[in-house]
């Protein structure tokens, strides 16, 4: 966790440790691709210069991961901040131009999401007064619809929403192999594992695994993604 001067924004980047998100992400049991997703996010936002704040599993308080979340961003609200930026390890087309953005609408009053295809969000900009710890804590998290449920939350509170482009995310394999369709807007070292991750599945899968049913459930991810189960029939 990391504290610098106090401003009007912070940013938090909640996001458990690479060893974590390899037990949970068990599709993707490689501890290495998410210590360059961490690298990445960290190098983006010091890049940003807001101060920041980087909230993993060691430091998180909380029995679900509504609770979870809610009293990390809270405890930057503690802090002193006004405006609290929260985003993931796992969005590797993730910008500076992002963050930037997302300040620059908070300044104006204004509720910021970047969606993620499968429902989530990878990015969340809001001001202490839309804040609401209890009902936050209600939201179905990592389920399908969770972007159209906060967004209905906060327009309900009456806040203005502002829309970041759309980002993929990485939680399944199959992620994995959407983002190798954009190697130019993520980082080389990531595409390198990405694409080793690929590789090595290729074979097993087509052996082993003729025909794949996708079916949700909920995991305990960093943030607002419903997880896939690929089961064989």
């Amino acid at each position: 966790m990391r504290n610098i001067s106090l401003q009007e924004t912070a940013v938090l980047i909640f996001a458990n440790s690479a060893e974590a998100d390899a037990r949970y992400k068990t599709s993707i049991p490689k501890p290495e691709l998410f210590h360059e997703l961490t690298a990445h996010t960290l190098k983006i936002v010091k890049q940003s210069g807001l101060p920041f704040f980087h909230i993993s599993e060691k430091e998180q308080l909380g029995n679900t991961f509504g609770e979870r979340f809610s009293n990390a961003i809270q405890s930057i609200y503690d802090r002193g901040y006004e405006n609290v930026i929260t985003v993931g390890n796992d969005s590797p087309e993730l910008k500076v131009l992002h963050l930037a953005e997302t300040n620059k609408q908070l300044k104006l009053c204004k509720t910021v999401l970047g969606p993620t295809l499968d429902g989530g969000f990878y990015l969340m900009g809001l001001h202490r007064s839309n804040f609401n710890a209890q009902l936050f804590q209600k939201l179905p998290w990592q389920r399908v619809g969770l972007f159209s449920k906060i967004s209905q939350l906060f327009r309900a509170n009456k806040s203005t929403l502002f829309m970041l482009p759309v980002l993929r995310d990485i939680d399944i394999l199959e992620d994995v192999t959407a983002l190798l369709h954009f190697a130019r807007r993520i980082p080389i070292a990531i595409f390198k594992i990405l694409v080793f991750l690929i590789k090595r599945n290729a074979h097993f899968l087509k052996k082993h695994v003729p025909k794949l049913e996708m079916r949700f459930i909920t995991f305990s991810f960093n943030k607002g993604s419903p997880k896939l189960l690929l089961l064989s029939q």
